[in-house]
């Protein structure tokens, strides 16, 4: 099969007997070659040391001295909050349970980068030989921000990052920041759609983010992002579940919902309460599901066989957050005895 997301870091690591991703050295440097970490003209003698021994070590213990000697205040809060990371991969052995371990315990003080570059790399193994160019995109919305639109029916999304380049620049990068700057018009640039016929055309640009993913009710592009959330959740937690688009939730016995991202969450908390929600905020849902567990024993006992409704949806600026934690953490599990 095609390769993809090399920029994952998925190639610096190695699968355990579980089929979990295990922290390599490998994996650690390349977080300390990034621009952010990387020394500059600037650092100082003492960051230069600190940074040449972890990466020929990237697991070695750092004592307190070593994170407190840089001269640059900023840089070793920088190192502080990265040496907190590192230690909770390494506490975790692999990337699943590491990235779990956040969530359960709490991520208070690890950037949202962070995070995303673990689902990057988790989700890129779960992917590992699919044949489908679709789910893969699909899974750029669990670790990258999109821009929805709504029109003519039909529900489109966009990476964010992508469209704010061809907004500011008309897609020409530095030359086309120099024609907006000096106030022309450059080019619009349309980003291409992806469905059935066209999906091969993603695996020469999967790293370039610029297709687009239509998620009307019955498009494929919707379907496979149900398969990527499917795959997802039995990866992490070991139980098969079906997961289904819905256009509406009609159930006079709706016991248990999930919003995939904070606006989805906060609509369906207010509908299941019997809430009245706007028009407008109502507009905001995007896609509604329907999930299920093959096997109802794996669920809380007094909800045991009962649907789990699921929503995505966009925010006032139209912008797609999905949060593929709350897939892990806020579902109905049976107790672990």
């Amino acid at each position: 099969m095609p390769d993809f997301w090399s920029e994952s870091g998925y190639h610096l690591l190695r699968r355990d007997a579980d089929g979990r991703l295990a922290v390599t050295d490998d994996f650690l440097r390349a977080y300390l070659a990034r621009p952010e970490m990387a020394p500059v003209a600037e650092s100082c003698a003492a960051e230069r040391a600190l940074h040449a021994r972890l990466m020929e070590a990237p697991s070695r213990p750092v004592s307190e001295a070593e994170v407190s000697a840089p001269a640059d205040p900023d840089a070793v809060a920088n190192w502080r909050v990265w040496l907190a990371f590192r230690d909770r991969l390494l506490a975790g052995g692999t990337l699943e349970a590491a990235y779990l371990a956040l969530f359960r315990e709490g991520a208070r003080g690890v950037p949202g980068l962070f995070l995303d570059q673990l689902v990057h790399a988790i989700l890129r193994g779960i992917l590992e030989g699919t044949p489908s160019a679709l789910r893969v995109r699909a899974g750029e919305l669990l670790f990258r921000t999109q821009i929805a639109s709504v029109e003519g029916g039909r529900v489109r999304l966009a990476d964010a990052e992508t469209v704010e380049m061809h907004a500011a620049t008309g897609g020409f990068g530095s030359l086309g920041r120099l024609v907006t700057e000096a106030g022309m018009a450059p080019r619009s640039v349309e980003l291409d759609v992806l469905d059935e016929r066209t999906q091969e055309e993603y695996w020469a640009r999967a790293g370039r983010h610029d297709t687009v993913l239509d998620i009307t009710f019955g498009a494929a592009g919707l379907d496979a992002l149900s398969r990527v959330l499917e795959s997802w959740v039995a990866h992490f937690l070991a139980v098969r579940v079906s997961i289904q688009p819905v256009q509406t939730i009609r159930d006079e016995r709706w016991v248990w919902h999930v919003g995939l991202d904070a606006e989805g969450s906060a609509i369906l908390n207010d509908l299941y309460r019997g809430q009245p929600v706007e028009e407008e905020r109502l507009a905001r849902i995007l896609s509604l599901f329907r999930l299920e567990f093959a096997d109802p024993a794996a669920m809380r006992a007094d909800i045991a066989g009962r649907p789990v409704y699921l929503a995505l949806a966009m925010d006032a600026d139209r912008r797609v957050r999905l949060k593929p934690q709350n897939l892990l953490v806020n579902l109905p599990l049976a107790a672990v005895s």
